[in-house]
């Protein structure tokens, strides 16, 4: 069997650990947050080399972001005041919403006869306070290695009302190693996109729309802690790749269901590009269920969306060996 699943006690936390030795690859989640905390590949020599920021380090960051992949959900990025209102509820929480502080049951273990294998996280409707989220939805959170070493992520939430409808915002914040901000490189497919402006992490409710010919990004690297939160309005396709030639990191996010991506830093060697289903509050803000870019579930329904990730330390296989325009 090429795949095979393990349990860690790291740092006092709890940690999954499934491995792809067919394909070579490694993926560690804990179970706070249901948080991925390393993605590796293994290298020529059987070292694992990681791609996400600071990769399987568990303890606390003296200086800069502490996490590596954030869970965001039912809401994402920022609320007004760190609370709104839903249907005459009041919901209160801080950044990316509770499912970051949850921790999560042992998952579901699938490893299939072709190599493949899942992590199935379950926060169940009655996992969470009503003041964190005021309705029945539970979540079933899917990570799947597949047989040539992609890495799936699939968000999966059933509203359990059976008469009202409901709304969540949603997505995955993977922050990408890289050897420096200065040599790396954000490569966007062509197209048009909207850039919704976020003053203080807040929209404003101004855009930029802008069309871009395919390639690395149009915007200055030393503004990505301030954001940019992309609509990509007509793009044929949505793979967006991040490549850092000096560390031989080659990342692909391939995501043609997700509304928006951001691309954020804190300045750190690292770049986050974020498949996101919302987006924050804006500072004139709105009922949670008119909030900009949330997701409706209609009564008893479902609502499943996911995205790939395909990290390689082969700049031939993923397609890029300089910084031209992306191919995949």
């Amino acid at each position: 069997m090429s795949s095979f699943y393990e349990v860690n006690e790291r740092e006092g936390r709890t940690v999954d650990v499934l491995t792809n030795a067919g394909a070579g690859v490694r993926l560690m989640v804990a179970r706070l947050g249901a948080e991925p905390v390393s993605l590796a590949r293994q290298e020529a020599g059987g070292t694992w080399k990681g791609f996400l920021w600071r990769d399987g380090d568990l303890s606390k960051n003296p200086d800069g972001w502490n996490n590596h992949a954030t869970v965001m959900g039912y809401y994402l990025h920022r609320l007004k005041d760190e609370r709104t209102t839903y249907r005459g509820h009041e919901i209160r929480g801080g950044t990316h919403s509770f499912l970051r502080h949850k921790t999560f049951a042992e998952p579901e273990v699938d490893i299939r006869p072709d190599g493949s294998a899942s992590l199935t996280y379950t926060m169940p409707s009655d996992g969470y306070e009503p003041t964190e989220y005021p309705f029945k939805v539970s979540l079933r959170l899917t990570y799947t290695l597949a047989a040539d070493g992609a890495w799936r992520v699939t968000f999966r939430f059933q509203n359990e009302e059976p008469e009202l409808s409901t709304h969540v915002s949603f997505g995955l914040h993977p922050g990408f190693a890289v050897g420096s901000l200065e040599q790396a490189q954000v490569l966007l497919p062509a197209g048009t996109y909207r850039r919704h402006l976020a003053p203080g992490n807040f929209l404003s409710g101004e855009t930029e729309t802008f069309q871009h010919p395919g390639g690395p990004m149009p915007f200055e690297k030393a503004k990505l802690p301030d954001s940019f939160l992309l609509e990509p309005v007509e793009v044929a396709e949505r793979v967006f790749a991040m490549v850092d030639l000096s560390t031989k990191r080659f990342v692909s996010l391939i995501c043609p269901e997700a509304p928006y991506l951001t691309l954020w830093s804190d300045g750190h060697d690292f770049i986050c590009m974020e498949p996101c289903w919302g987006l924050p509050d804006a500072h004139e803000q709105l009922p949670f269920e008119r909030k900009a870019g949330v997701q409706e579930i209609m009564a008893g329904g479902e609502l499943a969306r996911g995205f790939t990730i395909k990290a390689n330390l082969d700049g031939q296989k993923s397609g890029w060996t300089s910084y031209a325009p992306l191919q995949h």
